[in-house]
C-alpha cells in the first residue's frame, strides 16, 4: 500500500493531510481546555455547541464551495483555506467569551469545509489509475485514525513542558506546513472539462446534491453515511459514559475504548486495498454497514447487563467491530464518487458528499447525547441500532447487486446545473453506455475497472 507514496505529488498531498489533520488534534485538546478555562463546569454545553456549529459550517458551506470551486485554482483555493485556518489558530487563545469561540470555530471549520472536498477532488486526477487511487483512499483512513491516536498522546507530552494555549500555536504551524506542501506540488490539470453550469447560486451550490440524487449507488451512499454516523456518535458520545457509569472505570479507561475503535477501523483499511481488487464496492460497503445491527444488538447486551468483569473486554470487542465495519463503508467512498460523476463534477460531488455525510452526524450526534441522557443509555442503542440497520436496508434498496455505479462513468457526461430533478436530460447524463456494464466480471474499459 505505501507504495502509492512513490508519486511524488500525492507523497506532497498526504503529507500535508498529515500535518493538518495533527494540528486540527492538538486544536481539540486545547479546545477542551480553553472551554473549561471560560465556562468551568459548562464547559461541556461550550463543547456540545461548538461541535454542532462544525457541522453546521460543513453542511452549509461545503456546496457553497462546490458551485464556485471548478472556477477557481485549485492550489490557490487549498493554501488561501490552510492560511485562514492558520490565523484563526493563533487567535483562539486571545479569545475572552465564549461567543467568540463560536464564532472562531465557525470561520475554521468554514475553512475546512473548502479545504477538504477540494483536496478530495484533486486525487482522482493525481492518481488516475483506479489500483493507486484505492491505496491512497485506504491511507487516507489511517491518517485519520492515526490522529485520533497520536495526537492526544502528543498534545499529552506537550502538555507537561508548556501551558495549553501553545497547542493553538503547533495547529498553526500545521496548517502552515500543509499550506506550504501543496504550494509545492504541481497539480495535473482537472480530468475532462467543467461542466458548464447556468442559474442562480442556489442551483449552482445545489448541484451536487441533484446529482447525488439522480445515481443509484450515490442515493445508496447517503444512507450507508446514515448507518455509520448512528455507529460513530454512540462511539464519540457515550465512550465516557460507558466507561465512567455502566463500567465504573477510571477516566484513564475512555482513551482505551477510542482506541479500540480505531484499531479496528485501521485493521479493515489495511486490507481493503487488495480486496478491492478482487470484488466490487458494494460487496464491501453494504455488508459493512449491515454489521452495525449486529454489533448494535451486542452492545445491547452488555448495556442490560448488571454487572461482570467480562463486560469491558466486551466493550472493546463491540467499539473495535464498530470501526471495522465503519471503514468498510467510509473507505472505498471515494471510489464510488469517482465512478459515478463525470470528471467535471467531481468537485461538486465530493462537496455534496462532505456536506450531506456531515449532515448525518449533526442528526445522531445529538440524539446520542440527548436520549442517552434523558431516557438512558438502553433507549440511545435501541434508537440509533434501528437507525443504522434501516439506512442499511435501504441502502440494499437503492443499491441493486448489478449497478452501473461499479462502472466508470462516461468521460464525456454533462450535467446541467439547472435541470429540475428527475429531468430526462439529467438522468440521461449520468447512465453509463451500455457497452461498459459489466455482469458478471469487471469491465474492459480503463485499468482495473470493476
Amino acid at each position: 500500500m505505501l507504495a502509492v507514496l512513490r508519486h511524488r505529488a500525492y507523497r506532497r498531498l498526504f503529507g500535508a493531510q498529515v500535518v493538518a489533520l495533527v494540528g486540527t488534534g492538538l486544536a481539540t485538546v486545547a479546545l477542551g481546555l480553553l472551554a473549561y478555562d471560560l465556562a468551568g463546569a459548562d464547559a461541556g454545553s461550550v463543547l456540545g455547541t461548538a461541535l454542532a456549529i462544525k457541522m453546521v459550517a460543513y453542511v452549509v458551506i461545503a456546496p457553497a464551495v462546490g458551485a464556485v470551486a471548478d472556477r477557481l485554482p485549485r492550489r490557490a483555493l487549498m493554501v488561501t483555506a490552510d492560511l485562514v485556518r492558520a490565523g484563526i489558530a493563533v487567535s483562539l487563545p486571545f479569545v475572552g467569551e465564549v461567543w467568540q469561540v463560536y464564532v472562531l470555530v465557525f470561520l475554521l471549520q468554514s475553512a475546512s469545509a473548502a479545504f477538504t472536498p477540494t483536496f478530495q477532488a484533486v486525487i482522482p486526477d493525481v492518481l488516475p489509475e483506479e489500483r493507486d487511487y484505492t491505496r491512497a483512499l485506504s491511507m487516507s483512513r489511517l491518517a485519520y485514525d492515526l490522529e485520533s491516536l497520536f495526537s492526544p498522546a502528543l498534545a499529552a507530552a506537550l502538555l507537561s513542558v508548556i501551558t495549553y494555549d501553545r497547542l493553538f500555536t503547533g495547529t498553526a504551524l500545521g496548517f502552515l506546513a500543509s499550506a506550504a506542501l501543496v504550494v509545492s506540488t504541481a497539480l495535473p490539470e482537472r480530468a475532462g472539462a467543467t461542466v458548464p453550469r447556468t442559474g442562480g447560486v442556489y442551483t449552482r451550490a445545489t448541484a451536487g446534491t441533484r446529482l447525488f440524487l439522480a445515481v443509484p449507488g450515490l442515493r445508496a451512499l447517503l444512507a450507508l453515511n446514515l448507518a455509520v454516523a448512528a455507529a460513530g456518535a454512540m462511539v464519540t458520545v457515550n465512550s465516557v459514559v460507558y466507561v465512567r457509569d455502566v463500567l465504573d472505570l477510571s477516566a484513564g479507561a475512555v482513551p482505551l475504548a477510542l482506541g479500540a475503535y480505531g484499531a479496528g477501523s485501521m485493521a479493515v483499511a489495511l486490507v481493503l486495498p487488495r480486496l478491492l481488487d478482487q470484488v466490487p464496492d458494494r460487496a464491501v460497503m453494504v455488508p459493512g454497514a449491515l454489521s452495525l445491527a449486529v454489533v448494535f444488538a451486542g452492545l445491547g447486551g452488555v448495556t442490560a447487563a448488571q454487572g461482570g468483569s467480562w463486560r469491558l473486554p466486551a466493550l472493546l470487542v463491540l467499539w473495535a467491530a464498530f470501526g471495522a465495519a465503519s471503514s468498510a463503508v467510509l473507505t472505498p467512498a471515494g471510489r464510488l464518487v469517482r465512478r459515478s460523476v463525470a470528471p467535471g463534477e467531481r468537485t461538486a460531488a465530493f462537496a455534496a458528499q462532505f456536506s450531506l455525510s456531515h449532515g448525518c452526524w449533526l442528526l445522531t450526534y445529538p440524539l446520542a447525547g440527548w436520549l442517552g441522557a434523558a431516557a438512558g443509555l438502553n433507549w440511545a442503542v435501541l434508537a440509533l441500532g434501528s437507525i443504522a440497520l434501516g439506512a442499511a436496508l435501504l441502502a440494499v434498496r437503492l443499491w441493486p447487486a448489478r449497478s452501473t455505479a461499479d462502472a466508470a462513468p462516461a468521460p464525456a457526461a454533462h450535467v446541467h446545473a439547472d435541470l429540475p430533478l428527475g429531468h430526462p436530460h439529467l438522468v440521461g447524463a449520468l447512465r453509463v453506455p451500455a457497452g461498459w456494464r459489466h455482469s458478471h466480471g469487471p469491465i474492459t474499459n480503463g485499468p482495473h475497472a470493476r
